[in-house]
Protein backbone atom coordinates (compact mmCIF):
# COMPACT_ATOMS: atom_id res chain seq x y z
CA UNK A 1 0.00 0.00 0.00
CA UNK A 2 2.73 2.46 1.02
CA UNK A 3 4.68 1.76 -2.46
CA UNK A 4 1.78 2.48 -4.51
CA UNK A 5 1.13 5.79 -2.48
CA UNK A 6 4.47 6.84 -3.15
CA UNK A 7 4.00 6.00 -7.02
CA UNK A 8 1.95 9.57 -7.40
CA UNK A 9 3.54 11.39 -9.91
CA UNK A 10 4.25 14.76 -8.07
CA UNK A 11 6.75 13.04 -5.81
CA UNK A 12 8.43 11.32 -8.77
CA UNK A 13 8.99 13.73 -10.28
CA UNK A 14 10.83 15.58 -7.48
CA UNK A 15 12.74 13.07 -6.29
CA UNK A 16 14.37 12.42 -9.95
CA UNK A 17 15.07 16.29 -10.22
CA UNK A 18 16.73 15.56 -6.67
CA UNK A 19 18.41 12.99 -8.20
CA UNK A 20 19.44 14.57 -11.72
CA UNK A 21 21.22 17.51 -9.31
CA UNK A 22 23.75 14.57 -7.41
CA UNK A 23 25.78 14.95 -10.52
CA UNK A 24 26.84 18.36 -10.08
CA UNK A 25 27.55 18.18 -6.36
CA UNK A 26 31.65 16.98 -6.71
CA UNK A 27 32.89 19.13 -3.85
CA UNK A 28 30.25 17.79 -1.65
CA UNK A 29 32.46 15.54 0.17
CA UNK A 30 35.52 17.66 1.45
CA UNK A 31 32.70 20.49 2.76
CA UNK A 32 31.20 18.04 4.79
CA UNK A 33 34.47 16.84 6.50
CA UNK A 34 35.65 20.83 7.50
CA UNK A 35 34.54 22.83 9.88
CA UNK A 36 32.16 25.33 10.15
CA UNK A 37 30.30 28.07 12.78
CA UNK A 38 27.53 25.72 12.40
CA UNK A 39 24.11 26.24 10.55
CA UNK A 40 21.95 29.09 9.93
CA UNK A 41 18.14 27.23 10.01
CA UNK A 42 15.33 29.02 7.79
CA UNK A 43 11.70 27.33 8.10
CA UNK A 44 10.90 27.45 3.73
CA UNK A 45 7.69 25.85 3.94
CA UNK A 46 5.52 25.29 7.69
CA UNK A 47 4.02 22.24 8.53
CA UNK A 48 0.89 21.07 6.13
CA UNK A 49 -2.48 21.15 7.11
CA UNK A 50 -2.54 17.38 5.06
CA UNK A 51 0.04 16.52 7.46
CA UNK A 52 -0.82 13.22 9.38
CA UNK A 53 1.39 14.23 12.22
CA UNK A 54 2.94 12.76 14.33
CA UNK A 55 5.39 10.26 12.19
CA UNK A 56 6.36 7.03 13.81
CA UNK A 57 8.93 5.43 11.30
CA UNK A 58 10.99 7.63 8.94
CA UNK A 59 12.91 7.04 6.30
CA UNK A 60 16.30 9.15 5.88
CA UNK A 61 17.28 9.63 2.64
CA UNK A 62 20.56 11.76 1.60
CA UNK A 63 20.60 12.72 -2.18
CA UNK A 64 25.16 13.61 -2.08
CA UNK A 65 27.62 12.50 -5.00
CA UNK A 66 29.62 10.91 -2.35
CA UNK A 67 28.10 7.33 -0.34
CA UNK A 68 30.53 8.25 2.60
CA UNK A 69 29.05 11.69 3.02
CA UNK A 70 25.43 10.08 2.54
CA UNK A 71 26.00 7.85 5.01
CA UNK A 72 27.77 10.03 7.50
CA UNK A 73 25.09 12.62 7.52
CA UNK A 74 21.95 9.73 7.77
CA UNK A 75 23.76 7.85 10.56
CA UNK A 76 23.67 11.44 12.50
CA UNK A 77 19.87 12.32 11.94
CA UNK A 78 18.98 8.49 12.54
CA UNK A 79 20.90 8.93 15.96
CA UNK A 80 19.41 12.60 16.78
CA UNK A 81 15.92 11.57 16.56
CA UNK A 82 16.67 8.10 18.28
CA UNK A 83 17.56 10.48 21.04
CA UNK A 84 13.75 11.82 20.84
CA UNK A 85 11.99 8.50 20.49
CA UNK A 86 11.58 8.49 16.72
CA UNK A 87 12.00 5.28 15.36
CA UNK A 88 14.38 6.24 11.60
CA UNK A 89 16.16 4.27 9.64
CA UNK A 90 19.21 5.48 7.35
CA UNK A 91 18.84 4.47 3.77
CA UNK A 92 22.19 3.66 3.04
CA UNK A 93 21.90 0.92 6.10
CA UNK A 94 19.34 -0.84 3.22
CA UNK A 95 22.24 -0.41 0.18
CA UNK A 96 26.02 -0.21 -0.97
CA UNK A 97 27.92 1.88 -3.48
CA UNK A 98 26.82 -0.75 -6.10
CA UNK A 99 22.65 0.03 -5.23
CA UNK A 100 21.16 2.28 -7.56
CA UNK A 101 19.80 5.53 -6.30
CA UNK A 102 16.50 5.29 -7.88
CA UNK A 103 12.66 6.17 -7.00
CA UNK A 104 12.44 2.59 -7.31
CA UNK A 105 15.34 1.41 -5.08
CA UNK A 106 13.61 4.10 -2.09
CA UNK A 107 10.34 3.16 -2.57
CA UNK A 108 10.99 -0.64 -2.33
CA UNK A 109 12.51 0.60 1.16
CA UNK A 110 9.88 2.35 2.16
CA UNK A 111 7.61 -0.84 1.59
CA UNK A 112 9.99 -2.73 3.52
CA UNK A 113 9.89 -0.36 6.60
CA UNK A 114 6.29 0.38 5.70
CA UNK A 115 7.73 4.01 7.02
CA UNK A 116 5.14 6.84 7.31
CA UNK A 117 7.25 9.66 6.19
CA UNK A 118 10.65 10.11 4.33
CA UNK A 119 12.85 12.73 4.85
CA UNK A 120 15.27 13.93 2.07
CA UNK A 121 18.19 15.94 2.13
CA UNK A 122 19.75 17.51 -0.26
CA UNK A 123 22.43 19.91 -1.84
CA UNK A 124 20.79 23.43 -2.80
CA UNK A 125 24.21 25.04 -3.96
CA UNK A 126 27.81 24.76 -3.03
CA UNK A 127 30.57 27.76 -3.87
CA UNK A 128 33.90 27.56 -2.67
CA UNK A 129 36.71 29.71 -3.46
CA UNK A 130 40.98 29.39 -2.39
CA UNK A 131 43.40 31.87 -1.31
CA UNK A 132 46.95 31.68 -1.14
CA UNK A 133 48.17 32.55 2.63
CA UNK A 134 51.85 33.74 3.22
CA UNK A 135 53.09 31.84 6.36
CA UNK A 136 54.55 33.84 9.11
CA UNK A 137 58.17 33.77 9.62
CA UNK A 138 59.86 32.29 12.27
CA UNK A 139 63.52 33.12 13.45
CA UNK A 140 65.78 32.70 15.50
CA UNK A 141 68.34 34.66 16.91
CA UNK A 142 72.11 33.61 18.54
CA UNK A 143 74.47 35.89 20.85
CA UNK A 144 78.16 35.23 20.87
CA UNK A 145 81.17 36.90 22.67
CA UNK A 146 83.61 38.96 21.13
CA UNK A 147 87.30 39.52 21.99
CA UNK A 148 86.24 42.67 23.02
CA UNK A 149 84.22 44.18 26.06
CA UNK A 150 80.41 44.61 25.56
CA UNK A 151 80.84 43.84 22.44
CA UNK A 152 78.61 40.47 20.74
CA UNK A 153 78.05 38.97 17.47
CA UNK A 154 74.52 39.12 16.67
CA UNK A 155 73.37 35.61 14.12
CA UNK A 156 69.99 35.79 12.78
CA UNK A 157 68.30 32.91 11.30
CA UNK A 158 65.18 33.50 9.45
CA UNK A 159 62.26 30.24 8.21
CA UNK A 160 59.67 31.37 6.05
CA UNK A 161 57.73 28.37 5.37
CA UNK A 162 56.02 27.70 2.04
CA UNK A 163 52.52 29.33 1.32
CA UNK A 164 49.34 27.60 2.18
CA UNK A 165 46.26 27.60 0.16
CA UNK A 166 42.75 28.53 2.40
CA UNK A 167 39.54 27.48 1.29
CA UNK A 168 36.21 29.07 2.16
CA UNK A 169 33.03 27.00 1.54
CA UNK A 170 29.58 28.40 1.27
CA UNK A 171 27.01 25.24 1.59
CA UNK A 172 23.56 25.25 1.75
CA UNK A 173 21.29 22.30 2.06
CA UNK A 174 17.83 21.49 1.51
CA UNK A 175 15.66 19.07 4.12
CA UNK A 176 12.07 18.35 2.86
CA UNK A 177 9.53 16.02 4.74
CA UNK A 178 7.23 13.84 2.62
CA UNK A 179 4.07 12.19 4.18
CA UNK A 180 3.65 8.52 2.32
CA UNK A 181 -0.36 9.66 3.18
CA UNK A 182 -0.75 12.59 1.78
CA UNK A 183 1.59 11.80 -1.10
CA UNK A 184 3.14 15.80 -0.39
CA UNK A 185 5.43 17.38 0.96
CA UNK A 186 4.65 18.81 4.46
CA UNK A 187 7.79 20.50 5.80
CA UNK A 188 10.71 21.88 4.16
CA UNK A 189 13.76 23.77 6.11
CA UNK A 190 17.30 25.51 4.65
CA UNK A 191 19.97 25.50 5.86
CA UNK A 192 23.37 27.83 5.43
CA UNK A 193 26.75 26.96 6.36
CA UNK A 194 30.21 28.90 6.01
CA UNK A 195 33.20 26.95 6.03
CA UNK A 196 37.02 27.58 6.13
CA UNK A 197 39.39 25.17 5.81
CA UNK A 198 43.35 24.89 5.14
CA UNK A 199 44.27 22.91 3.14
CA UNK A 200 46.01 20.61 4.90
CA UNK A 201 43.72 20.53 7.81
CA UNK A 202 42.75 17.78 9.39
CA UNK A 203 39.13 16.46 8.37
CA UNK A 204 36.53 16.89 11.25
CA UNK A 205 32.69 16.09 11.38
CA UNK A 206 31.47 18.64 13.56
CA UNK A 207 29.56 20.21 10.41
CA UNK A 208 27.61 16.66 9.85
CA UNK A 209 26.58 16.67 13.72
CA UNK A 210 25.01 20.21 13.38
CA UNK A 211 23.30 19.67 10.80
CA UNK A 212 21.61 16.40 12.10
CA UNK A 213 20.89 18.08 15.58
CA UNK A 214 19.24 21.00 13.81
CA UNK A 215 17.22 18.74 11.68
CA UNK A 216 15.96 16.63 14.51
CA UNK A 217 15.67 19.85 16.66
CA UNK A 218 13.15 21.79 13.90
CA UNK A 219 11.13 18.19 13.58
CA UNK A 220 10.58 18.06 17.17
CA UNK A 221 9.47 21.66 17.37
CA UNK A 222 7.55 21.86 14.58
CA UNK A 223 5.47 18.57 16.27
CA UNK A 224 6.11 16.16 13.50
CA UNK A 225 7.73 13.25 15.67
CA UNK A 226 6.64 10.67 17.33
CA UNK A 227 8.72 11.07 20.54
Amino acid sequence: MRLQILLNEGFAVTLKVFLQRTSLVFGIAVALEACSMGPQITRIQDVSESANTPYQKILVITLLSSFDSRRYLEDEVVLQLSKLGTDAVASTSMMNTKTPVTRQTFMAMVEKLDADAVLVTQLASLRSGGTVKDMRPEATVNFRPTGYYNVFSVELTEYMEPQSMEFEHSLVLVTELYSALSREIVWAIESKSKIVQDFDQKRGYSIIQDEAQAIAAYLSRDGLLAE
